[in-house]
């Protein structure tokens, strides 16, 4: 199931590369967030051709399924300086407006919900894995406010910018894999996260 939503992503996003004007910005963020898919943390810090190839080097994090400890012996054991970390092309968090932040927090309550548990009673549970998945307080306080009046899918997604969207489909898909599945209705979720990046990718006639 998840490589059937991460591969149309995959597509969809190459689509968008093959459009932007910033493509080196632009695929330094998709690489990250590509990894991101698999809980490893990870930062592009340098990009360049080589023939037909292209070659990236990576500052990576500690993944998700990684203990503090087994990290620190990791770290022990390559004993390296991995260098300067590039900045961040992607749209973050931190530099959306307000609105766009609105929307983060609904369209991932409206996941949570997806997932047929109660999420509001659940929240103490749910806030601390979350959390591990990298989110800033201020989302975990929006989302949790979200869940009190949750809104469907189909009309969050209207209008909703692509850049907002691959962000929130990143974190959308860790949610949905909580539980190590994904159901009829979450499934549904990604899927219409997935169609706001296809239909912005259509070149305009």
């Amino acid at each position: 199931m998840l490589v059937q939503l991460v591969r149309p992503l995959v597509r969809t996003q190459v689509q968008m590369l093959a459009q932007a004007q910033s493509a080196g910005a632009k695929l330094m963020g998709m690489v990250s967030q590509w990894l991101g898919y698999l809980g490893i943390q990870a930062e592009v810090t340098q990009l360049q051709t080589n023939g037909n190839k292209i070659q990236v080097s990576l500052c990576v994090g500690k993944p998700d399924q990684c203990t503090e400890a087994e990290w620190q012996q990791i770290l022990d054991n390559l004993n390296r300086d991995n260098g300067t970390a590039a900045a961040d092309p992607m749209l973050t968090y931190n530099a959306m407006s307000a609105a766009q932040r609105n929307k983060v927090h609904r369209l991932l309550a409206s996941v949570l919900q997806a997932s047929g548990e109660d999420s509001l009673a659940e929240w103490p549970t749910l806030r601390s894995r979350l959390a591990a998945f990298g989110m800033e307080e201020a989302m975990l306080q929006g989302i949790q406010s979200a869940l009190k009046a949750p809104i469907p899918m189909d009309l969050l997604v209207e209008q909703l910018e692509p850049d907002v969207a691959a962000f929130v489909l990143s974190k959308a898909i860790n949610i949905a894999l909580i539980d190590r599945q994904i159901n009829q209705a979450e499934d549904t979720a990604l899927k219409a996260l997935l169609k706001v990046l296809d239909q912005k990718t259509v070149p305009q006639t």
